[in-house]
């Protein structure tokens, strides 16, 4: 990171405050990596594992000197969600500019509709669109005005590609991607752009729980690129609406699956 750091001759995103969702790990960690790169102030936000987002903390700290900080916070309880703004307020002395909302979860196992555990698309809810709805609440009223500020959501290109057994899952992003398109109008006026970055099948934790050899091997075998996608693919869009050059860019959904839809 310090090598990548050193190569970087600008830093678009200096003096922004981010705050990401999810970001112990997974796509969400690579996202706070490069936001900080991008020079961003980042507030790695996760739910149990703290040794997991100290170590996130502590690489980017490692370049960029009290660039980061670890909170606490359930996205699925509205309180827990105000205490994450107040802390990086708090912290960083500034308004958030960035949020990217990118906590989630699937199900460990793949049902049908109608094998689906009333619990478990509660579940899947509960953080997937309770939580994307409460964080977008949070930071439409409290997000830097005037342009620059961003709200990016992450969905999943399953939405688009409608494949059987996720039904609660891909439903539960369907509704996120509807959200940020309806917040993007209600913002009008304040500067504030919204959008969903929807990743194709992505090699991380969440995407081999409960998967054979198999299943993997055919999911990369339907890839025109003959690969799964990296965290790296999905931080650099993330990053790109996040800056001044993205700011054109609203109301939109951007797929980044390498043609697997």
């Amino acid at each position: 990171m310090a090598a990548a750091a050193a190569a970087t001759a600008t830093l678009p995103l200096r003096g922004q405050v981010a705050i990401v969702t999810g970001s112990s790990h997974g796509i969400g960690r690579a996202i706070a990596v490069h936001l900080a790169l991008l020079g961003t102030k980042v507030v790695i936000n996760y739910t149990s594992n703290s040794a997991q987002a100290d170590a996130v903390v502590a690489e980017i700290n490692s370049s960029f000197p009290n660039a980061a900080v670890s909170v606490r916070a359930d996205v699925s309880d509205p309180a827990s969600v105000e205490s994450l703004f107040d802390a990086a307020e708090s912290v960083f002395d500034s308004p958030v500019h960035v949020l990217v909302n990118s906590a989630g979860v699937m199900d460990a196992e793949h049902f049908s509709i109608a094998d689906t555990p009333a619990e478990e698309f509660d579940k899947i809810f509960s953080v997937n669109t309770r939580g994307k709805f409460l964080c977008c609440r949070e930071a439409a009223n409290r997000l830097r005005r005037g342009g620059g500020g961003r709200i990016i959501l992450l969905s999943s290109s399953l939405v688009a590609a409608l494949k059987p057994n996720f039904g609660a899952y891909t439903a539960s992003k369907a509704a996120v991607e509807t959200m940020a398109r309806v917040l993007a109008k209600e913002l009008k006026g304040t500067g504030i752009t919204v959008n969903c970055v929807a990743p194709g099948p992505i090699a991380t934790d969440l995407f081999f729980a409960g998967r054979s050899e198999e299943y993997v091997k055919s999911v990369v075998e339907a890839c025109p690129l003959g690969r799964l996608g990296k965290t790296d693919d999905v931080a650099p869009v993330v990053g790109f609406l996040a800056s001044d050059g993205g700011e054109w860019v609203n109301g939109q959904v951007i797929p980044v699956n390498g043609g697997f839809v």
